[in-house]
């Protein structure tokens, strides 16, 4: 139970955190900043610095919405599913305040170019979730039976057991991939290899996943 509440700590100062830090940081941003930036990673538009509001404001309303799901998964199964959804919301969270860092400080200096940027955000922003995909399958294998959350299929579904087999194996894929795309992306590619090497990865495993259930079920 303090574990829970220490969570729900965690969470909530995740969900708001950027607002605040966006909204102190409005009094300090230029009036005009780069707004979006293309695939090569040049500036197509500027912008009003309010803009920067824009993603403080989208990641209350997900941290709200996994809360919800966390509370429908536990009181339809009756599980403690909501533990693990908290968790795996902290994670996702964590990846919505880094992004918010980031964007805040190519405003505030007026990047051109995110080449220019010391750390690249396809680097970043995929190295982040490598770690948030590592702590999600730490986790899996502690979720219950459910209609909302885990490695759901129809074959997963079908027993208990296939349903704990597949947890595990689901979790251990997203633990390997976690560090394959945080080794990878954050030490060895650069630019759009990044985002080459993590979609082959999450396909991979998500093919691997899906086979996987459907064995476990046949085995019964």
């Amino acid at each position: 139970m303090r574990s829970m509440k220490k969570n729900k700590v965690w969470f909530y100062t995740l969900m708001f955190l950027p607002l605040i830090a966006t909204c102190i940081s409005l009094m300090f941003l230029p009036d005009r900043i780069p707004a979006h930036y293309g695939f090569d990673g040049e500036v197509t538009r500027w912008g009003s610095k309010y803009e920067t509001l824009i993603l403080p404001m989208v990641t209350i309303p997900f941290g709200f919405f996994l809360l919800l799901m966390g509370k429908l998964a536990s009181k339809k199964e009756n599980t403690n599913n909501e533990e693990v959804l908290i968790i795996t919301g902290i994670m996702a969270l964590l990846v919505f305040n880094i992004l918010t860092g980031y964007f805040l400080y190519t405003s505030f200096n007026k990047v051109e170019k995110l080449t220019d940027v010391v750390i690249d955000i396809r680097n970043l922003l995929f190295s982040a979730l490598g770690v948030v995909l590592i702590v999600i399958g730490n986790v899996m294998p502690k979720c219950k039976r459910n209609s909302i959350i885990g490695l759901r299929t129809k074959w997963s579904l079908s027993s208990d057991k296939a349903w704990e087999k597949s947890q595990r194996f689901g979790g251990a894929g997203l633990i390997i991939i976690g560090a394959l795309m945080l080794i990878g992306n954050s030490i060895i590619l650069k630019g759009n290899q990044v985002l080459v090497f993590t979609g082959v990865l999450v396909f991979v495993d998500l093919v691997v996943s899906i086979l996987y259930t459907y064995i476990v079920a046949k085995e019964g």
